[in-house]
């Protein structure tokens, strides 16, 4: 490859090495100068790392820094750099989210090519290497059992029943009758052509250097019950020859799929023994592994065993035969990756680790649907507190209330194209994924691509504007804790209604709630009760937390005036510029939120008149705040039904954020209620 430039020219060149002792994915890039010519030359220690030393190339140029270019080194910071996927195949086998808008929509688009290209293509870009499918009960949409031949699914249905917030959540009652009853098929295609077509993902996903695992949820028997005699019944031996059987299927069938994560989980008892679900998970994966592994004992395939309502000691005992890679996973920072970089809930695991063991991070975004997020020093941060390699195999990040398929919360979308999450959200997956490989990378670099994306924007301002609407989240969830996804969602202050009845967290709810475990802040019984005894605060307080939300959107704020001209010509700009918008007025609610919160504590001590009025101010302020919130965000995305927390109208919640000044207002001192609970995990959360 060359590039010429006047007189010069620089010369690429591209070569996979053979190095034995090089780090797999690594490169390095030379620089030698030959008259007045440059050749650049990229050894990959493998083809990924070829492939990453070339993109590094092409990123090179397109912000135009290849003269910058010298000698380098690059390899993995972590090795194993995954997507988490709920997959929505088909209304008879559901993912865990497939009661939401987002799966409906996204059916479809599981079983087009053009969208995993897209979706491969933007992974690998952005340095992900692996992709993780998870679905309740995938077997019939995926592989032919010859001991059950009823079971395979043709064709790929959804239904046009009208979805609610009335599902279980524990998956029960995913494929309801009412939604098979009132059904269509939105594609024809046989099972044959099934297995074709998802042979052909995995190879699609090999090409770009990107192992593909699929995850079961256990026991469910969607799309197969009834059939064989096949029911959801642990104890019954068809199912769990028809489970074993369904595995040995699925490794036989796809040679490329690089293993398997399996659960102890939603379709099990919770109080079974743990002793019992890991026999029954042996009896089925295991052994099904196994079987089909005796064609092939030189495969290498995978298994990883979820941390959920099951005991280390008990899964390794059942599995202790298992004949290749087993791991354990761990839900990293619950549900919600934008809340402190260094999340302690791991801490107990990691002392208590099997020698020799490592276990996967699950990062769930749980806190961030809509907008795009972009702050590199918080994901930088977050990524060099992972703890090291020997104890830790990789990650995989995503949501279980939405879907990182296409984008369907757009409310007037471009004619006739819906863009990927991932294509919408680049920059906020580029800074994971990129920092994940290489942590190093500087807040330059990537200030450089927002320039190389919006030529005729400041990058200095949208890189601010992005970076001070995206602190909202994680200031605010630190603070106010929800362990899962259906007891807090900050887009809207919002939990599942019957998530202790709550829905909209009010004035009380945030002065009796509890602050994030680890994160050293303190909530506002904490903070009032140091106040009124004249304690130093050791720990960063409410008032601290509401001033760098005003402060983020401030930034934010100040950064959006300067963009304003550059945007009229360049529509993508101007979609991140009202994401960055929407999210300082959110910022802004929250930190009104939570002064009148504080005040309001206050006068339930003291009773004074000063400390009520500041508390009736501050609710104004915060209704005024939601009000432009809700104005920004809904002209540009619609409402929408997501899974674990119901359906979500911000505009709609006006009238409960206005109901915060008449619970101001009717305060009576004294009753503030304290429980003595100051941590936000509860048990049972799953893992």
């Amino acid at each position: 490859m060359s590039l010429s430039r006047d007189a010069d020219a620089t010369r690429i060149s591209v070569t996979v090495g053979n190095d034995d002792n090089a780090t797999a994915q690594s490169y390095r890039l030379r620089v030698q100068t030959q008259g007045r010519r440059r050749v650049i030359t990229v050894l990959g220690a493998d083809p990924v790392g070829a492939m990453y030393g070339g993109l590094d190339i092409a990123e090179a140029i397109r912000t135009g820094t290849l003269d910058s270019l010298t000698d380098s080194d690059h390899k993995p910071h972590i090795a194993k750099r995954g997507i988490k996927l709920n997959i929505p195949l088909d209304l008879r086998t559901p993912s865990y989210t497939d009661c939401s808008d987002a799966a409906q929509a996204n059916i479809p688009e599981m079983w087009e090519r053009e969208f995993w290209t897209s979706f491969l293509d933007a992974m690998a870009r952005h340095r992900y290497n692996v992709l993780s499918l998870w679905s309740l009960h995938p077997f019939p949409s995926l592989v032919k059992v010859p001991e059950f031949p009823e079971v395979a699914l043709n064709d790929v249905w959804r239904t046009r029943a009208k979805l609610d917030d009335t599902f279980s959540f524990s998956g029960s009652d995913m494929v309801r009758p009412a939604m098979l009853a009132n059904r269509e098929v939105v594609k024809r295609i046989t099972i044959d052509e099934k297995i074709e077509f998802w042979r052909w993902v995995m190879q699609q996903a090999a090409d770009r250097g990107i192992q593909v695992y699929v995850f079961t949820w256990n026991v469910f028997t969607f799309g197969a019950e009834g059939k064989h005699g096949i029911t959801n019944d642990l104890d019954n031996e068809i199912t769990k020859k028809y489970f074993r059987a369904s595995v040995r299927e699925t490794v036989k069938t796809y040679p490329l799929l690089a293993g398997m994560g399996i659960t102890a989980g939603e379709g099990m008892p919770n109080n079974m023994d743990s002793k019992v679900k890991e026999a029954w998970l042996w009896d089925t994966y295991g052994e099904g592994v196994r079987d089909a592994l005796k064609d092939d004992p030189k495969r290498q395939f995978g298994m990883i065993h979820r941390f959920h309502w099951t005991a280390q000691s008990d899964i390794l005992d059942a599995f202790k035969e298992y004949p290749g890679p087993f791991e354990f996973s761990f839900k990293y920072s619950v549900a919600h990756m934008y809340s402190i970089t260094k999340p302690q809930f791991i801490k107990p695991l990691l002392e208590n680790l099997a020698p020799g063991r490592k276990t996967w991070l699950t990062v769930r975004n749980d806190d961030i649907y809509t907008f795009r997020f972009g702050d590199p020093t918080y994901a930088r941060e977050y990524i060099l507190n992972i703890p090291p390699a020997d104890k830790i195999a990789g990650f995989y990040m995503g949501p279980d209330g939405y879907v990182w398929g296409r984008d369907f919360l757009e409310r007037n979308p471009d004619p006739g194209t819906r863009p990927l999450v991932m294509e919408k959200q680049w920059y906020s997956f580029m800074l994971w994924g990129r920092l994940a490989y290489d942590p190093s990378l500087t807040d330059s670099h990537f200030e450089r691509l927002l320039a190389a994306r919006h030529p005729k924007a400041s990058s200095t301002h949208l890189f601010r504007a992005l970076q001070g609407a995206s602190q909202v989240m994680p200031l605010t969830t630190r603070f106010f804790w929800g362990d899962i996804d259906l007891k807090w969602f900050p887009e809207a202050c919002w939990s599942h209604r019957r998530s202790k009845g709550q829905g909209f967290y009010t004035a009380r709810h945030f002065m009796e709630g509890s602050s994030m475990p680890g994160s050293e802040v303190l909530c506002i019984r904490d903070w009032r009760a140091r106040l009124v005894a004249r304690k130093p605060m050791e720990q960063t307080t409410p008032l601290e937390i509401a001033d760098a939300l005003d402060g983020a959107a401030a930034q934010t704020f100040a950064s959006l005036d300067a963009l304003r001209e550059a945007a009229t010509a360049d529509a993508e700009l101007r979609k991140n510029m009202n994401d960055c918008e929407a999210l300082a007025w959110l910022g802004r609610y929250y930190a009104a939120k939570i002064r009148g919160a504080c005040a309001l504590a206050i006068f339930d001590s003291t009773g004074g008149k000063f400390d009520h009025d500041a508390a009736i101010r501050h609710f104004n302020d915060a209704l005024s705040h939601w009000k432009r919130y809700a104005a920004v965000r809904d002209a540009h995305y619609v409402p929408a039904l997501y899974n674990r927390l119901g359906y979500v109208d911000v505009t709609a919640l006006t009238t409960q954020v206005a109901a915060d000044l008449d619970i101001a207002r009717e305060w009576k001192p004294g009753t503030l209620k304290d429980d003595g609970k100051r941590s936000g995990t509860e048990k049972g959360f799953r893992n």
